[in-house]
């Protein structure tokens, strides 16, 4: 694995098995730095398991990962380790005290001085007004939001969060969201997140790898993954060539398929489009349009490797 390497992550053939259950079936990940890398599956696909070997928190049973170009059996994965933070789960926090104290225990636990950054922190997560109100007193969102922090504490490069979203209000989902982008955007950091609500990754992330039964199968980027999900007519005519012509001088983006059947993407002007093309005396005999969701496109892939 190299240390020059684009990605600040790496699995190769990675692995855990509990007793009989696989868990994590030889799993290749790349997540590439300054990515929102959306790591999606059912509950139960194997990403939390994932995570946690990620963050150290169990051993993988074979395989190998790497942090930074740093394999994780090299005694300076500890070093490399200190560039991520995460929230795994539940965020860890400290029910009886304030979201400063919070963060002040941090500090200390990561050996850090604390005054200069502190205020920051909280502005940053949106917690910098909520005073001498302790964590138990927090709703979901603010408890999330507190965890985020302390994974920030020690200036990270690299930002692990298991399920964010999961149990939030709309409200709450988007104050994460705007977290996450504004982290990613503004501060320069690579996020791995992983999610089993796809409406929402999709307004963030850059990269996606779909995880199903402890197999990966498949990694795709976001442009790849709109241009398989964009709007897409397909149709059926007369004369495919006059067709072609009709498109080009629309500016319409096409495939022709065969002598009568296209597939028109994006938006298509079709009073348009039909006038133009009965000047070419050219007849449109069918249209199916289709428009598949990120949804759609995950469960074609699950529904075709159901088995693994």
């Amino acid at each position: 694995m190299d240390p020059n390497s684009n990605y600040c992550l790496e699995t190769k053939a990675l692995c855990k098995q509990y007793k009989n259950f696989k868990a994590l079936i030889g799993v290749d990940i790349h997540v590439p730095k300054g990515a929102i890398y959306g790591l999606v599956g059912q509950n139960g696909a194997g990403k939390t398991t994932l995570i946690r070997l990620l963050c150290g928190l169990q051993n993988p049973t074979s395989g190998t990962y790497s942090l930074y170009g740093i394999p994780h059996t090299s005694s300076a994965i500890h070093t490399a380790r200190k560039r991520m933070g995460a929230v795994v789960e539940t965020p860890a926090l400290q029910q009886d005290m304030t979201a400063r104290e919070n963060l002040e225990q941090q500090y200390r636990i990561l050996g850090l001085p604390w005054k200069n950054g502190m205020d920051d922190l909280l502005a940053l997560v949106g917690l910098a007004d909520t005073g001498k109100k302790k964590a138990k007193a927090f709703s979901l969102g603010m408890r999330q939001r507190l965890g985020i922090a302390l994974a920030l504490c020690g200036s990270p490069d690299l930002l692990v969060l298991d399920e964010p979203v999961n149990g939030l209000d709309p409200q709450g989902i988007v104050e994460i969201r705007e977290l996450i982008l504004t982290l990613n955007r503004e501060h320069g950091i690579t996020v791995l997140v992983s999610s089993h609500i796809l409406d929402e990754l999709s307004r963030l992330a850059t990269h996606y790898g779909f995880i199903h039964h402890g197999v990966m199968l498949k990694e795709i980027t976001a442009r790849e993954l709109e241009n398989s999900c964009r709007k897409r007519v397909h149709l059926t005519v007369t004369d495919t060539p006059a067709l072609a012509r009709v498109c080009d001088s629309l500016g319409l983006d096409y495939e022709i398929l065969s002598d009568r059947q296209a597939d028109l993407y994006g938006q298509v002007p079709f009073t348009r489009l039909t006038l133009a093309l009965s000047r070419e005396n050219c007849e449109v005999q069918s249209f199916q349009e289709h428009n598949e969701s990120l949804e759609n496109y995950y469960l074609n892939l699950i529904g075709g490797n159901g088995h693994a």
